[in-house]
């Protein structure tokens, strides 16, 4: 296991959060449901801020906010799913970059989205604006769910990852 720092890997955090989100356009949050059961919902609104905290809009999920209220301790996931990320490790036999990050957190209250976050939803879907399909998926997003991050860990996969630091990701 590779814990990570928050405070001194944050940056590097964010930039990989990044990469990931564009190679799939969801990250996958793991919680607890009134069973002790996990359960995993994809979510293709989350951002995180520049103080180890984000924030995801909170329109879709249906099991998430149950869970939240018995359990509000999650882990999200986020892997670089691209095809050349994978075919240029399969071709050189390492990463060049880590795979996947785990963030663990908790789920704090729901709000409405300041103004900030609307513009920032606004901003990552400006490429689909045009499209119905836009105004039909992220037309109305008006409640948002705030997360508290207290660590993080690097997804190891053995000789293929020991050569990385995630600080030295660009």
């Amino acid at each position: 296991m590779s814990r990570l720092d928050l405070k001194t890997q944050w940056s590097a955090i964010q930039k990989h959060f990044t990469r990931s989100f564009s190679s799939s356009f969801h990250v996958s949050i793991a919680s607890i449901n009134s069973e002790g059961l996990p359960v995993n919902t994809p979510v293709g609104s989350p951002f995180l801020n520049r103080e180890h905290s984000g924030f995801y809009f909170e329109k879709y999920p249906a099991t998430l906010p149950e869970n939240a209220e018995l359990n509000p301790d999650i882990c999200i996931l986020a892997v670089n799913s691209g095809t050349i990320f994978w075919l240029r490790l399969l071709f050189k036999n390492k990463f060049d970059l880590y795979p996947g990050v785990k963030l663990y957190g908790k789920l704090g209250r729901v709000c409405e989205p300041t103004e900030a976050e609307s513009k920032r939803l606004n901003r990552r879907m400006r490429a689909t604006r045009l499209l119905r399909g836009n105004r039909t998926l992220w037309g109305e997003m008006n409640a948002v769910r705030e997360i508290d991050f207290q660590g993080a860990e690097l997804i190891d996969l053995g000789d293929m990852t020991h050569h990385l630091e995630l600080d030295h990701q660009t």
